[in-house]
């Protein structure tokens, strides 16, 4: 059975305007994660609903998802829903020290689909090594944004 919360967090120093501009960017998402290649965004702006068809890779496993942002808040949170596997990954971004706290969770809920389940356990190594996985892409994932969001912030000043 998949955890139900996965989190890593990171200092970034940056403002939450600069951490905002970078999670914002979905279409990006392909240069932070190490399992999403890439986000296609309907309709080009992200906000509450924007829809993605996602393309995600671990070694020679391919597959596609699709998602719906269902929390989007400005320099807060922004959150998407994954509707094959019924998981939620979010980014929260909160004050902390000279600039803020990022914070991405995989969040499942009620569980995930059995087809999700079945394709983790045959495919992914099992349960435990593919959320072990999870987390260090996570972390691999914020250090991505946070090199981005500090260099942005540092070209501004």
């Amino acid at each position: 059975m998949a955890a139900p919360l996965i989190e890593e967090s990171i200092d970034i120093n940056a403002s939450a305007e600069d951490v905002w501009a970078v999670i914002s960017d979905l279409k990006r998402m392909g240069e932070w994660s190490p399992q999403c290649k890439k986000m296609i965004i309907r309709g080009g702006t992200v906000g509450l609903g924007t829809r993605s068809f996602n393309i995600n890779r671990r070694g020679p496993l391919v597959w596609p998802t699709t998602a719906k942002v269902v929390r989007f808040s400005p320099a807060k949170e922004l959150a998407f829903r994954v509707a094959e596997n019924r998981t939620v990954w979010s980014y929260t971004i909160e004050p902390s020290g000279a600039g803020v706290r990022l914070t991405e969770k995989r969040e499942v809920g009620n569980g995930t689909t059995k087809v999700s389940s079945f394709l983790v356990d045959k495919m992914m190594g099992g349960t435990t090594n593919f959320e072990a996985e999870l987390k260090l892409g996570m972390a691999e994932t914020l250090e991505k944004i946070k090199r981005t969001a500090e260099s942005s912030a540092t070209r501004a000043a």
